[in-house]
């Protein structure tokens, strides 16, 4: 949480100002969360652009975009990939399915069981919904989902949602069976992923914060906001 205590608001112009985002929003820090209002398609595109990550708070019954412009993050270059033994043996088995943007809905549906508190609700999983249909006039901009299936049974084992802007991918959330005979399935699904992204010429996956152990032993790294900013923006650009 911002170290003043304080969640400022935050608007459209004020991410659209670079004089307000680079010399004050990217140097303050002190602050990492804001709240808006605004859940048009455009406002999160130019705050996911702008290195922001998005959930949701709710105050009075009323429900936030929680923008966070975080102190760190965890990014994966893909020739730093680690792949389990256990991984390796499930890829072999061939008895799962990856696909790609085939089963958003029951993800979002999903989300609710797997996770108390689940942030993708309401406003947001509206707005996901219409920025799957939504063109960006300016912004390389697409939601994504990656999905792995049990080959057999069809059910679904492990899934996230993300976005792509540019040559980048960012998770946002996802979820994996807690079923014992699909464990390291989740980790499989994020194998798989790396591997699409890295055929695919992805510069980096932005894996968002860095205080889950599964990002590093997959390979990923910690970078401090201005180290990661100056990533961002050569990829982004």
């Amino acid at each position: 949480m911002s170290t003043n205590n304080t969640i400022y608001y935050l608007s459209y112009d004020d991410i659209k100002d670079e004089n307000i985002l680079k010399n004050h929003i990217y140097t303050d820090l002190n602050t990492n969360y804001y709240y808006s209002d605004d859940f048009s398609c455009d406002f999160y595109i130019h705050l996911a652009k702008s290195g922001f990550i998005s959930t949701t708070t709710k105050y009075d019954d009323v429900l936030y975009l929680l923008p966070e412009l975080q102190y760190e993050y965890a990014l994966l270059d893909f020739e730093d990939l680690h792949i389990s033994k256990k991984v390796k043996k499930l890829i072999n088995k061939e008895d799962y399915i990856f696909t790609i943007n085939h089963r958003i809905d029951e993800i979002l549906t999903k989300l609710d069981e797997y996770h108390n508190p689940n942030w993708l609700i309401e406003e947001y999983k509206e707005l996901i919904k219409r920025l799957i249909q939504y063109k960006s006039k300016y912004v390389d901009f697409q939601i994504l989902s990656f999905e792995v299936s049990d080959k057999f049974t069809n059910e679904l084992i492990a899934a996230e949602i993300g976005y792509k802007i540019n040559n980048t991918y960012t998770s946002l959330t996802g979820f994996s069976s807690k079923e014992k005979k699909y464990n390291n399935y989740g980790k499989l699904q994020l194998i798989l992923l790396a591997q699409y992204l890295q055929s695919n010429n992805y510069h980096f996956w932005n894996l968002g914060h860095p205080y889950m152990q599964y990002k590093f032993d997959i390979g990923a790294k910690m970078y401090k906001r201005g180290d990661f900013l100056n990533r961002w923006e050569r990829s982004i650009n």
